[in-house]
């Protein structure tokens, strides 16, 4: 029997969810800076409603960014105290791919049309991707590099890969909080969620795929991803959170 953990603290909300062999059950809470508080007792809550426990597990799974630089951290904080005990092997997985596998979970008529994922960095950026929806796996095909920018460079990179111009919005939808920027909206989306963020249930269906294709890592290996470098994010700390 294979048992996934999965964690994700990379925004406001925090979630986690246990796929057992494909059947994935999880818990979601919007929390902004209680996670912490909130994370570790959710994983209990979720491992006794399963009747499962931490010494069952096969490996745990995590959203390794991009987010909120708290959050990541507190996020692969926890996954790391919980795999070093057990010696559990870790899935890091994209927060924006599951950003779009949720939006097509929500909307199963959307599956044909891409969906671009945007996050706010802030400081007048976005996180983002763009993808597509594979009808015989979880994980959803790149077809856009995750990058951080400003919207208007979104805009441009977008349109770009699709060869079209204000039109190209009929192509895809749009999915998460970085869509507020006025900017991103001149893509003008087929349909657009903003309302919406990464949630370890999605992430949990994809790292059952990963871990059986093997993509599993040591714990120690375990970093998360911000998009922008390490300097950049120090400077901006106290900022961003």
């Amino acid at each position: 029997m294979t048992q996934i953990l999965a964690l994700d603290t990379s925004t406001d909300a925090c979630s986690v969810a246990l796929n057992v062999d494909g059947r994935v059950i999880g818990r979601f809470e919007l929390a902004a800076r209680s996670h912490t508080q909130r994370l570790l007792p959710m994983v209990d809550e979720l491992l006794q409603e399963c009747d499962s426990r931490l010494e069952d597990l096969t490996a745990i799974a995590f959203g390794r960014g991009p987010g909120s630089f708290t959050g990541l951290r507190i996020g692969l904080g926890v996954v790391q105290g919980l795999a070093f005990a057990r010696r559990l092997p870790v899935i890091p997985v994209s927060t924006l791919a599951a950003l779009a596998v949720g939006y097509w979970r929500r909307n199963p008529d959307a599956i044909a049309r891409p969906v671009l994922s945007a996050l706010d960095a802030r400081m007048d950026e976005v996180y983002w991707g763009l993808y597509a929806h594979r009808p015989t796996q979880p994980s959803p095909d790149e077809l856009l590099d995750e990058q951080v920018a400003a919207p208007s460079m979104v805009v441009e990179r977008v349109r770009v890969w699709a060869g079209k111009e204000p039109s190209v919005g009929t192509l895809l939808d749009g999915v998460g909080p970085g869509w507020h920027y006025p900017s991103l909206q001149t893509l003008r989306p087929n349909r657009l969620e903003q309302e919406a963020y990464p949630d370890a249930q999605d992430i949990a269906h994809m790292a059952l795929e990963i871990y059986q294709q093997g993509g599993a890592i040591s714990v120690s290996e375990a970093q998360p991803v911000y998009l922008r470098d390490t300097v950049s994010w120090k400077k901006r700390t106290r900022i961003r959170t």
